[in-house]
């Protein structure tokens, strides 16, 4: 029994990968909107995370509709980490997408239509529905088999009486053939504890009661407390779509094409238009609520002077996402022109960002980072190991730094360490090397590289 068990645990274990940001759980900030100097995976750029706590602050308040952030500052500064921050603190209610500048260059479709899926992606409506609903055990379930119609040898459900019973009441129905079918693809049987659509007949098992019904020790079934109340009741449904959910959802055609299915392109701007007038008619009548979320663009200066255009007055739609732009550039040549601008982002667009800006980190702060990527990654590291790690990082790149932990480890691992040792970190040193070096062996060997 006990190897069984065992058994079972190792197959089910979780699929786990440590990726960049995956330690970070959001701004590290306290009540009055002061960072701390190490809090929720985010170590140091304390100026940069207040003032993203503001942003986030306004943005839950619904008071930076249409306006744009830039997160500025050199590369490997925590610019994605202070975004996927901002995501963390704003919770899954509001929709935050993230896009690299590079995928609006798509052979699918035009780049503007690239950014303004991106745009209406984030941006939420939150519909609110009242349903006439059946809830409750299933006591009862007898089913009217008879042949079918092109194979006699087979039978189908004609029709079924059905019985619902809360904690207050019970109450028989009787199911046409369809919806008894239904039941029956379902697997539902006595004892689930069920929900019935009165209007559209959709059915939808919650689970099992487990009154009177057997129990097991392992079991995949999920048990649910039987209703209480009334069988038959309305009940408020609420659920979370994107615009451009509902922009795909309008542009469907029925036809034969529709059949290889039609995702991936392009939308016309009448189908948006309707979608735009229903949900602000939905707005009105307390049917739905906006939830505008966050557009966050990476490497923002391969966008070109049109999608710069474009974002510019996208700023202005009454339905606009908080744009935030990230950029490791400074001066630059705004990509489709010969102008050199900051960041190589136009200044009329430039005016309207609200910008952030990171610092290169102290070693302390290198060493602490170096510390979380230890620990989210389960490595053990001696402390002398860790301040030539830091050493490293201080020189070179943290990125480089941190990229050096995994080989390390696995080096420990073949050599029996417990911990990785400096002797791991300076082998793997020799083994890869970091982007200086790389340019002094260009170099060096240039005559030998391909022209």
């Amino acid at each position: 029994m006990i190897e069984d068990i065992a058994e079972i645990q190792e197959v089910t274990r979780k699929f786990e990968r440590v990726g960049a940001h995956s330690h970070i759980r959001g701004l590290g900030l306290d009540e009055n909107l002061r960072a701390m100097d190490v809090a929720d995976g985010l170590v140091g750029q304390k100026k940069a995370r207040e003032a993203a706590g503001a942003i986030v602050r306004l943005i839950k308040s619904g008071k930076m509709g249409g306006r744009g952030i830039l997160i500025a500052g050199p590369p490997g500064t925590g610019k994605t980490a202070i975004a996927v921050a901002i995501s963390k603190e704003l919770g899954r209610d509001l929709p935050f997408v993230q896009l690299s500048a590079s995928e609006c260059y798509s052979a699918e479709m035009k780049k503007t239509e690239v950014l303004i899926q991106a745009m209406r992606k984030a941006i939420g409506v939150r519909l609110k529905s009242m349903r006439k609903v059946l809830e409750g055990e299933i006591v009862g379930l007898d089913y009217n088999m008879v042949p079918h119609p092109y194979n006699p040898s087979m039978k189908i459900p004609d029709s079924a009486t059905l019985t619902l019973a809360t904690k207050d009441e019970k109450k028989s129905y009787t199911l046409s053939g369809r919806v008894a079918m239904q039941f029956m693809q379902e697997g539902v049987q006595i004892g689930d504890v069920i929900m019935i659509d009165r209007e559209s007949a959709r059915v939808a098992r919650l689970g099992r009661s487990g009154r009177g019904d057997k129990s097991y020790d392992i079991d995949s079934r999920d048990i649910v407390p039987v209703p209480e109340g009334s069988v038959e009741k309305e009940k408020e449904f609420v659920y979370t779509v994107t615009l451009h959910d509902l922009d795909e959802a309008n542009a469907r055609r029925p036809g034969l094409l529709s059949l290889f299915g039609d995702t991936g392109r392009e939308i016309d701007n009448e189908v948006r238009q309707a979608v735009d007038d229903q949900v602000k008619e939905w707005v009105e009548n307390g049917r739905a609520e906006l939830l505008p979320g966050v557009l966050f663009v990476d490497e923002t200066h391969l966008l070109d002077i049109e999608l710069f255009s474009f974002m510019n007055r996208a700023m202005e739609s009454e339905l606009a996402p908080i744009i935030i732009l990230a950029s490791n550039r400074g001066f630059a040549r705004i990509r489709g022109t010969d102008i050199v601008s900051p960041h190589g982002i136009p200044l009329d667009l430039l005016d309207r960002l609200l910008i952030i800006t990171t610092e290169p980190y102290t070693k302390e702060e290198i060493k602490e980072i170096i510390r979380i990527r230890v620990r989210e990654s389960n490595i053990e590291i001696e402390d002398q190991a860790l301040d030539y790690l830091t050493e490293i990082g201080e020189k070179t790149s943290l990125r480089y730094a941190t990229q050096l932990l995994a080989p390390a480890s696995e080096i420990a691992s073949l050599n029996g360490n417990g911990k990785v040792t400096k002797s791991e970190i300076e082998r793997v040193e020799g083994l890869f090397v970091d982007v200086s070096q790389s340019s002094r062996l260009l170099k060096k060997w240039e005559q030998e590289f391909l022209q």
